[in-house]
This record gives structure tokens, sequence and C-alpha cells, in this order.
């Protein structure tokens, strides 16, 4: 059965069985997650489009995203005990993944606008919402412990889609769009 009926109340299960506000701090950081887990999978359909490239890291991400989303939705150390832990390796892994995708691009002088292509729009979506989902994070912490790792992790991936986003715009032929500065400005 899809619905439970269980949450008309404004509550929601947590692992482990304890119950919570759909509003508590922890449901918007995970949930906030899962918005960011539903942008990359699209971005990565849509890099299908362009020949697959970046589909399989950006399906890997979504994994790391699954195992963080479980994280923060558990709040008993007994119960994380128990359950799939994010690695420092898979931070490294986007920093790799950063290095290699950054040394193909033009260097960079100005600040990049959200655009040139559909994809690439998308990847900053995705970037955006990774930085909510570090902030929601960061505020559970200041009142949980949170896995330091998972702040790493997504730090790192706002970055690895920024560039990302670059490299989708050049690959899908657009042109990349920077920000200047409007004449009116200027006076």
């Amino acid at each position: 059965m899809i619905y439970t009926k269980t949450g008309d109340n404004g509550t929601t299960s947590l692992i482990g069985g304890s119950r919570v506000m759909k509003n508590d701090v922890r449901v918007e950081a995970y949930g906030t997650v899962d918005e960011l887990n539903s942008h990359i999978g699209l971005a990565a359909e849509m890099f299908k489009s362009l020949g697959g490239g970046y589909t399989d890291e950006l399906k890997d991400v979504q994994n790391n995203l699954f195992t963080i989303q479980t994280i923060l939705a558990t709040e008993s150390d007994e119960w994380l005990a128990k359950l799939p832990q994010l690695d420092e390796a898979e931070v490294e892994m986007l920093e790799r993944q950063i290095d290699a995708i950054n040394d193909s691009l033009p260097k960079l002088n100005s600040f990049v606008v959200a655009g040139g292509s559909v994809v690439g729009a998308q990847c900053h979506v995705a970037r955006c919402v990774c930085r909510r989902a570090e902030r929601c994070v960061v505020t559970l912490s200041q009142t949980a412990t949170v896995n330091p790792t998972v702040l790493s992790y997504l730090n790192r991936l706002s970055d690895y889609l920024f560039v990302l986003s670059r490299k989708a715009v050049l690959a899908a032929g657009g042109d990349e769009v920077f920000y200047t500065v409007n004449q009116c400005d200027k006076k």
C-alpha cells in the first residue's frame, strides 16, 4: 500500500520509529537532499541526449545521496550503526572528477550565469538545491550529531555540479553566459 494515513496529522517516522513533525529540521534536511537527488536524476537523463557522458557519475551521486538521506533520517546511534555510511573516498572521488572536468574547461574570468544549454541550466538548478541542502544539514548539525563527511560531500558536490554545468554547455554546443555589469549600474 502506498498510503498509510499515519502522516495525516503532520508527523512522519524516522528510521528507528520515532515520530517528528514534517517540518522538523531533520526532515527538512533529508527532504532537501531528496529534492536534490531528483534534480540530479533529471540532469543525468538530459546527459543521455548528449551521448551519455557523465550519466554514470551522476547515478553514483544519486546512490550516495540516498545514503545521506538515510543517515539524516536516523536519529538513533544504535540504528545508524546498522546502516550504510558515506565514506571519505566518495568525497575524494568528487574531487578527482572536479579536477578532470575543470582541466578540460576554458579559464574562468567572470561569474557564470545559469544558461547556455538546458542541461547546463539544470546542473545549475541542482547546484543551488545542493547549497540549500548543505545549509539545512548545517542547521541540523547545530542540534544533532551529523557525520562530517556528509557536509564535505555536499560542499564538494555543489562544486562538481558547477564545473559539470560548464562542461554541459560546451558539450551541447552552447555558449557560456557570463555576468556583466549593467551599464546603468556604472553611473
